[in-house]
């Protein structure tokens, strides 16, 4: 007959709740034995580490928390956390130890997971009692495996469905109407694509904005001043749009897309209220916006390509507007708060929260109404 120590199947039975019932994923950490480290970056704390080792006075427990502080860290910068706490459970202490009072660091101690005693804990996981596995030996080992392994095996299946290659449609559409807009202009306006020409077919304003034209908000987001324009805008287009309508489908795509042209242009005509601007770059800043916004949803997978590349990138942008003329920085700035705002109201897949997007929706209002009410009534 197979035989467990009480530690071992402590550690068994919490893991087992908070993977299946909490949805806490393991993480690596290195160095480290007979520990547990969970992680969910939407649960009510950030990493759960069940220590199994022996806490035998007060200097061995401060160092414990200076590990656990460390590894914070390290996770919070991984993750692009802007906080980070832990649980930190602990299973055989001596009793002359004090678990000190942290407020990024809850430490317990368990010595029964079938009967969990912690007023503090209970209010975090009120069910915690009624859902721990009963089983014990061999069958608690079997049962834990497979309850984790069909919980594993379901999240990659939804993480598969978002991250696989899909077929492009729309960023494809988006890109030969502005190669179209541009040939039409270009050829009706005798190939002289001028300050006037441009107005002559859509171009932002804002004198002529408020003055009726407010479809301008829109147009000027397809036409462009020049070829090298038009080919640097959709080649960006290109390369980020396939990633946005890869990740939040086709409908939110092309919301994203015209809500951050018109956050675009309103800050165009607000900002620099007498000049000519066209351009897709609005839309475009919109898009890395949103896609800052989904790889904080999915930090875990994105984090490094979002903080390596994406954020990059944007800041470079900016730089570039503020220093060379002829760039229309402030319709950037207006396409990238409007692409994170309309993000967070749309939500991601498998990440929605009501609240987010309640506040998503609120926070998109109020800041095109705001830019509104400075173009027509100021």
């Amino acid at each position: 007959m197979l035989t467990m120590e009480k530690k071992d199947e402590m550690i068994m039975r919490l893991v087992h709740y908070f993977v299946t019932e909490e949805n806490y994923s393991p993480m690596v950490v290195n160095g480290v034995k007979d520990e547990i480290w969970l992680q969910n970056q939407e649960g009510p704390y950030k990493i759960i580490r069940i220590n199994a080792n022996y806490i035998h006075n007060e200097e061995q427990y401060r160092f414990d928390i200076l590990k656990l502080n460390n590894v914070m860290r390290q996770v919070k910068r991984k993750t692009l956390s802007w906080s980070m706490n832990a649980l930190n459970i602990l299973l055989d202490v001596n009793e002359d130890v004090k678990l000190e009072e942290n407020k990024k660091i809850e430490s317990i101690l368990i010595k029964n997971p079938r009967q969990i005693t912690d007023k503090k804990l209970l209010e975090t996981f009120p069910n915690i009692n009624d859902k721990i596995i009963e089983a014990t030996g061999f069958d608690l080992m079997i049962n834990v495996a497979n309850d984790i392994n069909k919980k594993t095996e379901k999240e990659n299946k939804i993480y598969e469905s978002i991250f696989k290659p899909k077929k492009i449609v729309v960023t494809n559409v988006l890109i030969a109407i502005n190669v179209i807009v541009f040939l039409v202009v270009f050829f009706l306006s005798g190939g002289v694509l001028s300050g006037g020409a441009l107005l002559k077919y859509g171009a932002l304003n804002s004198y002529l904005v408020t003055s009726g034209d407010w479809y301008r908000l829109i147009t000027a987001a397809f036409l462009h001043g020049g070829l090298l324009h038009l080919l640097f805008n959709m080649y960006s287009l290109y390369i980020v749009g396939t990633q946005i309508e890869n990740f939040v489908g086709k409908g939110k795509y092309l919301l994203i897309y015209f809500v951050s042209a018109l956050s675009a242009s309103l800050m165009s005509c607000v900002i620099t209220p007498n000049a000519i601007s066209v351009g897709a770059s609005g839309a475009i800043f919109g898009l890395l916006g949103a896609l800052v916004y989904f790889g904080t949803q999915y930090r875990i997978y994105l984090s490094s390509v979002i903080k390596n590349q994406i954020i990059p990138l944007i800041i470079i942008n900016l730089m570039l507007g503020f220093m060379v003329s002829g760039i229309d920085n402030a319709a950037h700035i207006g396409g990238l708060i409007g692409g994170v705002l309309i993000a967070m109201a749309l939500g991601v897949q498998k990440k929605e929260n009501t609240k987010n997007k309640i506040n998503g929706w609120i926070c998109l209002i109020i800041y095109l109404a705001f830019l509104g009410y400075l173009l027509f009534f100021r």
